[in-house]
């Protein structure tokens, strides 16, 4: 993976990514989680519903963000928009985001989530001008509310250069390494014993990536659901005290 895209898969990113715990709190709150045994349960699931449609629509934020700087404005990916000059070609490419944007919006069913998940892709969107300036990262900053987070991370990725694989890849491994940290810090768990859990999730992280790359047709997005994670999310948004955000 080449070293800018590490700066995406890095936790220190400016971004906010520490402040959301990805349905850990509420799970260690009602001691869903409460050993490493358990939290690499609730990792695996985490990772092969939400972590594999995050990837997926990373996947399909990249090639659609490499398509409209390629060629100026063609629609969603695997739709046939005519190439349009101008204004023309920003309307039409816009078109294609609110598409994907509402894809990802009809995949996270809580409030509570969809909030979260623009909160980081206003945050993530903030970094990712600063780092590659581009016509297609300044676009999204219309999204009404901002932009998904994993939108945002597609775009980034291919601003960075990188391929749709590489979004899915550090879409997934993000999805898995958040509720990890977070872990450390609610549950008081082991550090080196939670990377050992994460070392054992590689390989099904690479699964999932690769299981996403190959979905970047906006009709043919995963579309799996984590209920208890839904649940999970209001549940935290209505509490009185909690150290995250989601």
């Amino acid at each position: 993976m080449d070293a800018a895209l590490l700066l995406l898969a890095d936790s220190r990113l400016p971004a906010g990514g520490h402040a959301h715990s990805g349905g850990l709190e509420t799970a260690a709150a009602t001691g869903v989680v409460h050993d490493l045994a358990t939290l690499a349960a609730f990792l695996r699931g985490r990772l092969a519903t939400t972590g594999l449609v995050m990837a997926g629509l990373a996947a399909a934020a990249c090639a659609y963000a490499h398509e409209c700087a390629g060629s100026e404005g063609d629609g969603p990916p695997g739709d046939a928009v005519p190439v349009r000059p101008g204004a023309r070609a920003r309307t039409a490419a816009w078109a294609g985001w609110v598409r994907l944007d509402a894809e990802a919006d009809a995949r996270t069913p809580a409030p509570a989530q969809r909030r979260a998940s623009r909160a980081q892709g206003r945050a993530l969107l903030r970094v990712a001008r600063g780092l590659w300036p581009g016509s297609v990262l300044d676009l999204l900053t219309g999204a009404a509310g901002g932009p998904h987070q994993p939108i945002v991370l597609g775009a980034a990725v291919a601003a960075a250069g990188g391929a749709p694989v590489r979004a899915a890849q550090i879409a997934a491994y993000g999805s898995v390494t958040g509720p990890a940290s977070a872990a450390v810090r609610l549950l008081g768990l082991d550090p080196l014993g939670v990377h050992r859990v994460l070392a054992g999730l590689t390989a099904h992280v690479d699964h999932v990536a690769a299981e996403a790359a190959e979905s970047v047709r906006v009709g043919d997005l995963p579309a799996v659901s984590a209920p208890a994670l839904d649940v999970f999310a209001e549940l935290h948004d209505r509490a009185d005290l909690r150290l995250f955000e989601s």
